[in-house]
């Protein structure tokens, strides 16, 4: 993942235990709805989004939060030790720790969660499939069966133009697989993260793994469908993307990412 160096990586982001039931919150006008699981989505380099989650997170009061950021390792070495966060952040390619120091800051004594594959098993997803690297649970969390065809071809679409239309078309139904891949870690995470912490949990993550038709909620459904799953979508503005809940926020002042694929 690199959002620092990468334009085309930029642009993409641009665009089971029960527990008595929560009511639902409202953290300083954010809407925190009763969940389990709650999905807060983003745009990465958004700090008003960044605010909001925030926000949310001190509504809600995880028992554990897992970051799409962190690794499963960073995230252990972020618990043991809260002050070298900005050190592990500084070593990754997400936009500056000053956006996300809001969301640590509202954690309170929520467990810090690493959900991030290793960059080579990204990569391995293109030679060995998603399902393979996953694992046992693959078939649990959707990984086995493929896609319908309209849906496959509407999400090669939108990864096609995320990335600016500057790789190839024929190179998008990788991209596609390691968004499934990524979000059934994703998920799987939450899962883990429920039975051993408790309700709530919460998942930080961007916008196109929070949406409820093919992110982090539809494989949860799949994979724990007793477990309460709620989504929080923080936008730019209402694309239509489908959330639980939709709160939108100023846009970030930033150049087109695609400028830089721009012939004169």
């Amino acid at each position: 993942m690199s959002l620092k160096s990468n334009p085309l990586i930029l642009a993409a982001a641009c665009a089971m235990t029960v527990a008595p039931a929560r009511a639902d919150h409202l953290g300083n006008g954010v809407f925190v709805p009763e969940a389990e699981i709650v999905i807060l989505g983003e745009v990465h380099d958004n700090p008003d989004a960044h605010k909001e989650q925030a926000n949310a997170i001190a509504a809600l009061r995880p028992t554990a939060v897992v970051f799409e950021m962190l690794t499963p390792e960073e995230g252990m070495k972020a618990n043991q030790d809260p002050g070298a966060i900005a050190g592990i952040w500084a070593k990754s390619d997400w936009p500056d720790f000053a956006l996300y120091a809001p969301i640590f800051a509202a954690l309170d004594s929520a467990k810090i969660i690493g959900a991030a594959a290793p960059r080579e098993s990204i990569r391995s997803v293109y030679t060995d499939g998603s399902a393979a690297l996953f694992g046992q649970e693959a078939e649990q969390y959707g990984l086995t069966e493929p896609l319908d065809p309209m849906q496959q071809a509407a999400r090669e679409t939108m990864q096609f133009e995320a990335h600016c239309k500057a790789m190839p078309l024929e190179m998008m139904a990788g991209m596609v697989d390691i968004q499934r891949y990524r979000d059934a870690l994703f998920a799987r995470a939450a899962v883990d993260a429920l039975n051993r912490f408790g309700p709530p949990i919460a998942v930080v993550a961007g916008n196109g793994h929070a949406r409820t038709d093919w992110g982090i909620p539809a494989v949860l459904a799949r994979a724990a469908p007793g477990v309460a799953v709620k989504s929080i979508g923080f936008v730019e503005a209402d694309g239509g993307m489908p959330f639980d809940h939709t709160h939108i926020v100023p846009p970030a002042n930033r150049s087109d990412p695609c400028d830089t694929f721009k012939s004169d």
